[in-house]
């Protein structure tokens, strides 16, 4: 199964249509071409009063591959960065709580990126990439049509002890470290795939 996140909205890609019209709510639709998937994107892009999207293919790598087709790719990166302490590092950007990110650059890796990123959004340097946790996926609309941006998370330990600086630039207003038991309230204020990252990590 694969998730995308439109705002706070959620369409999934499936092949499993018993599992999820059983305990699930929401719209649902089966696959028969790429056109007809476009114009079903559009509609849901639409319809905002839709909040779950289930769309049903026997063979699911086709149907995610026909879906890429109806976007413009964005591949990213990013940190969930925590420090000895056991704190996690979180970035206030445009009324959200979030985590440093990225778009990659053809001459980097995806670990290069996600250090990069974390660095010059955080002002911190000496970041190191402890494991990679998942990938998500969100949409917004971008130059003439639609992004797809697909963000490859890493799960990062910072030993250091520079206060974080935020890239004023990248409209980020305040870094704090945020215990784990204090995390509640600011996920509450975050994105869908921002929780989805915290949750695989545990």
């Amino acid at each position: 199964m694969y998730k995308v996140f439109f705002n706070d909205r959620t369409l999934y890609l499936t092949d499993n249509f018993e599992k999820h019209f059983q305990v699930k709510y929401g719209l649902f639709y089966k696959y028969d071409s790429r056109d007809g998937l476009q114009e079903l994107i559009t509609f849901y892009q639409k319809l905002k009063l839709i909040k779950s999207l289930y769309v049903f293919h026997s063979d699911i790598e086709e149907l995610r591959d026909s879906f890429r087709t109806c976007f413009i790719p964005v591949p990213a990166a990013g940190g969930l960065i925590s420090n000895e302490k056991g704190e996690f590092l979180m970035i206030y950007r445009r009324g959200k709580w979030d985590l440093p990110k990225g778009k990659i650059s053809k001459k980097e890796t995806t670990e290069e990126t996600a250090i990069r990123e974390v660095e010059e959004e955080c002002g911190i340097t000496g970041v190191e990439i402890v494991k990679p946790l998942l990938s998500t996926y969100h949409t917004y609309p971008f130059k003439n049509g639609t992004a797809l941006k697909k963000t490859t998370w890493f799960e990062m330990l910072y030993r250091g002890s520079e206060p974080p600086v935020p890239e004023t630039e990248e409209d980020i207003e305040e870094i704090i470290w945020v215990k784990k038991e204090d995390l509640a309230p600011y996920l509450e204020k975050s994105f869908p795939a921002i929780r989805d990252v915290f949750k695989y990590f545990g």
